[in-house]
């Protein structure tokens, strides 16, 4: 007899319950992988008896409420098996997930869409799929929920966050980030049961990969245990374990079968990505005794289902009626915070700060800017919690409302990421999904690639999450071009939602990060310079109340008139150097338009009339110390652009600059050239 046999003896035998119940997930999952002749039913069949348990005894949630602030979270990070999230969602009972829809799985316009899609669905906490992202947004959840029980107190804050996750995610170098960052801040509400069944896309694990995962999450200061992965009575021990051990996040390794009761497929990689196969899929549920039709749950486990999914509706209840004891403001405080709503006083900061630099006007790095912006706007938003990976001290991310280190022992609003870029950028999503928190956190530009796979997951998402990325060109100088991003700019804009923001001065970086604050729906990246620039901003009589960034693009600047005979188009540093030329440029008897394009994502959304207005008909020049690719959107070709065909080099900023062309002089010669003045 196999081992899959004895099992399937055992546990019919011994726990025919769990074994039911796991049995309804395996049937959901098997059913909507052949009915759209595609996805992964190995891990599901695999996974459902911890999943089974971790439902059915442990979560706290209630399917008819399932926003309720307060409930445990479950992220699938292998998600692959989505077929068994959205078996454990319809079956408990989310008007979401229909039955309907699982049939539609993997089809046009259904919510069960190959890999769990956040937005889609409730009870899809954070979208799933690139492996280890979900295991690091876990551990912003984690985070998150300390830092809200801090602020508001047990009774109303006080859930764990539950991760299945397989060898694929522990693969993924971005898990050793998150785990690593987990253990040292000794995160005990996070419990990741691990589904160790051996197998990989390419066969059995031991093709690449060979270490003891117990003893790597031991070595970050886990709390770690081994069980039988079909044993429904030693996982339960485990996660009743796993919850008492408060000053440390826990991992519980489970040895379990892929594609367990399949006769030919268990075990195996064959198991993994295709669908077993009509005779497979028949022959497995013969084995696991499941006799009902497809897509169907015999009525009385549907109604043991539907028991466990109401069953958190008592400590939701008893939630709500401590909610509502609370003193007024910190309720008020709370559901304001949840609902992701700014506070009433957000706008008139952002006014005051505009109207003091109006009046005192700042030549300072934009990175400087952004400091200076994040001490008015972090004050009146508690929300924010900031941190960089370990460039604090460039970055400029920590201000006074922020001082406050986030610890094993004290969770402040700001967070040493250590050199983890990528999984800062994850953690930052799993703050932003679980709600109450505005996080944002700094690294250089060009450490942008490190990070990229989570900025896409913010934009898929369309969550708010906020990116601060610093030495933004050349312009950084000697450390040369190892940290100098010359493709990054036009690589992020490629990016569907996301908001790439590059201000010309102190005004305009602030304007930025009003659009990225009040934007809940779109992450924002800011790329700010290491080196200094005039305000351009503020000079005439302008109204503080508008924020003229919100355009994408306008015009900063006109010289000789209305009537065009050139446009600059510059972004960040070089908004100032374009304005220099035009001046120079008028001289000549030009007149001239100096266009600052802080974001061009925003710019494109704008009415087409308006776009005409600001880019005008006379000939145009693209000024950006970076890569050209992509200004051709803006210019006629690539030679109207004055920026990089190559990587930099290590000198002073001003030499850098003098070197690639990136210069005043270059800009007049340009302009002269395309006008015929030359």
């Amino acid at each position: 007899m196999s081992t899959t046999a004895q099992w399937i003896m055992e546990k019919a035998t011994h726990a025919p319950i769990d074994f039911q119940l796991a049995n309804c997930i395996r049937a959901l999952a098997i059913d909507a992988v052949e009915a759209a002749n595609s996805g992964h039913p190995g891990a599901p069949l695999g996974m459902a008896d911890a999943a089974a348990v971790l439902f059915a005894r442990h979560l706290k949630f209630d399917a008819a409420t399932p926003d309720w602030p307060n409930r445990d979270r479950f992220v699938l990070s292998n998600g692959h098996a989505s077929a068994l999230l959205y078996a454990l969602l319809y079956l408990t009972g989310y008007e979401d997930m229909t039955i309907e829809e699982i049939k539609a799985f993997r089809q046009w316009g259904s919510k069960a869409a190959g890999h769990p899609e956040y937005g889609h669905a409730k009870g899809i906490e954070t979208t799933t799929g690139p492996l280890g992202q979900g295991i690091a947004g876990a551990v912003g959840m984690a985070m998150a929920e300390r830092r809200l029980a801090d602020e508001f107190g047990t009774d109303l804050v006080d859930h764990h966050t539950f991760v299945l996750c397989g060898d694929g995610c522990l693969e993924e170098g971005i898990s050793q980030e998150a785990a690593s960052l987990a253990g040292h801040l000794g995160l005990g509400k996070l419990i990741v049961l691990y589904d160790d069944n051996g197998i990989t896309i390419d066969g059995s694990t031991t093709v690449s990969f060979s270490e003891d995962v117990p003893a790597r999450f031991r070595a970050c200061g886990w709390h770690v245990q081994t069980c039988d992965g079909h044993n429904t009575s030693a996982l339960d021990e485990a996660i009743t374990a796993a919850k008492a051990a408060t000053t440390r996040p826990s991992l519980i390794a489970m040895r379990t079968v892929i594609g367990f009761g399949s006769p030919n497929k268990a075990g195996k990689e064959s198991s993994h990505g295709a669908p077993l196969g009509a005779e497979e899929a028949a022959a497995t549920k013969a084995a696991l005794g499941w006799t009902a039709a497809p897509f169907e749950i015999p009525a009385e486990l549907l109604a043991r289902w539907r028991e466990i999914g109401a069953r958190g509706m008592t400590a939701r209840k008893a939630w709500q009626e401590r909610l509502a004891a609370q003193p007024a403001a910190l309720r008020t405080e709370f559901q304001r915070r949840v609902s992701g709503a700014l506070p009433a006083g957000y706008p008139s900061a952002v006014e005051a700060l505009k109207r003091d630099l109006f009046a005192k006007p700042q030549k300072v790095a934009t990175r400087r800017a952004s400091q200076i912006a994040l001490e008015a706007i972090t004050a009146a938003v508690p929300d924010m919690i900031g941190g960089s990976a370990d460039l604090t001290g460039s970055n400029l991310t920590r201000v006074k409302p922020v001082d406050s280190q986030f610890t094993r022992s004290q969770s402040g609003r700001y967070v040493g990421y250590g050199v983890r870029e990528f999984a800062m950028s994850a953690i930052m999503n799993g703050m932003t999904v679980h709600g109450g928190f505005i996080p944002y956190g700094g690294t250089f530009l060009v450490f942008s690639d490190y990070a990229r796979g989570a900025i896409r997951l913010s934009a898929l998402m369309r969550i708010g999450t906020i990116y601060v990325m610093t030495h933004d060109s050349i312009g950084l100088g000697e450390d040369g071009p190892t940290h100098q991003p010359v493709e990054h700019l036009a690589s992020l804009r490629a990016l569907p939602r996301l908001l790439v923001f590059r201000p010309a001065d102190v005004v305009e970086t602030l304007e930025c990060w009003d659009i990225a604050v009040r934007n809940r729906n779109r992450p924002s990246l800011l790329a700010l310079s290491r080196q200094a620039v005039p305000q351009l901003r503020g000079k005439e009589a302008e109204d503080p109340t508008e924020n003229r960034a919100a355009l994408g693009a306008y015009v900063i600047r006109r010289f000789g008139g209305e009537k065009q005979d050139v446009t600059l188009l510059a972004t960040g540093t070089e908004v100032s150097l374009a304005i220099e030329a035009a001046e120079a440029l008028t001289k000549e008897g030009l007149a001239v338009a100096v266009v600052s394009m802080p974001c061009w994502e925003l710019f494109e959304e704008q009415s087409k009339a308006y776009r005409q207005s600001v880019l005008g008909t006379a000939p145009r020049i693209a000024i950006e110390a970076a890569g050209k690719f992509g200004w051709t959107r803006y210019v006629a070709s690539e030679e109207d652009v004055i920026g990089l065909d190559d990587f930099g080099a290590s000198a002073p900023a001003e030499r850098l600059y003098a070197e690639f062309g990136i210069t005043c002089d270059a800009i007049v010669a340009k302009a002269k050239a395309l006008t015929g003045r030359a």
